[in-house]
């Protein structure tokens, strides 16, 4: 990297640090300056001005709307992560947490997720897309799918409303145990970009959930797509390895409310 390039650089970093230390004083949904009045306080020019910008609107910490400014973007939805003893453990989402179901079938697993499941390829499973909502926002959606033997009365209404372990649990008998997730991120395809109300290529989470109850069985694969403006993990990790664990809160073994 040359010295104009450096120099580049460290005028964006400028720039952005004084914008968030703004939007740190501001709520969501306040105006901060204008590009005109910015580019005067910080002495910048317009271009390096705009790309400290785009990088907190892809960050999902402003929101620009054409012919009236620039805004603080709505506060992201937290998922926390605790250490414990066996793992983490994980208190539920903020916000509140609905669904609608987009797909839901009956269907034959296929090699793939056969695998996944430790089925035959020819055995059923049951399907479900939903979009997941928080406080009536599209945030994630969500591909299910579940051994078709384990739920044959499962309904649609059950994938919509409430806690779906409980569902499991309570009418299925399907008590679910543990589960490994991996998350990486990703951009949104055109259709989820229409699902989820962002620009096509926005960033995103791609999370894989495997499930398996207290027999061991897997119960549940599961993978998601989410905004990568709206939604965040915050890890609580304990490092003392002398101290005495708390008890473990109740948590839904998944990342959110399901």
């Amino acid at each position: 990297m040359n010295a104009g390039e450096s120099g580049a650089v460290l005028k964006r970093e400028r720039v952005r640090d004084h914008i968030l230390q703004l939007i740190e004083t501001l709520r969501p949904g306040d105006a901060i300056p204008s590009e005109r009045a910015l580019c005067a306080t910080l002495k910048v020019s317009r271009p390096t001005l705009r790309a400290a910008v785009d990088e907190l609107v892809a960050a999902g910490l402003l929101v620009r709307e054409h012919g009236r400014g620039m805004f603080v973007a709505p506060e992201k939805i937290t998922q926390e992560l605790v250490s414990e003893s066996h793992g983490m453990i994980l208190p539920q989402a903020s916000g509140t947490w609905s669904s609608r179901l987009l797909e839901f079938a009956t269907i034959t697993a296929g090699a793939r997720v056969g695998r996944k499941l430790r089925l035959s390829p020819a055995a059923g499973i049951v399907y479900a897309a939903r979009l997941r909502l928080v406080d009536g926002a599209p945030m994630a959606i969500e591909h299910l799918h579940i051994p078709a033997d384990l739920v044959p009365a499962l309904t649609a209404r059950e994938l919509e409303t409430g806690d779906l372990y409980e569902h499991l649990r309570e009418r299925h008998r399907v008590q679910v145990s543990e589960a490994t997730q991996t998350i990486e991120p990703t951009v949104v395809s055109q259709a989820e970009a229409r699902l989820l109300g962002v620009p096509e290529l926005s960033p995103a989470l791609l999370f894989e959930r495997h499930t398996s109850d207290t027999h061991g069985r897997p119960v549940e694969y599961v993978h998601s797509i989410y905004r990568g403006d709206r939604y965040r993990i915050v890890s609580r990790l304990s490092l003392n390895a002398a101290a005495t664990p708390a008890p473990p809160a109740a948590a839904t073994p998944g990342w959110h409310p399901v």
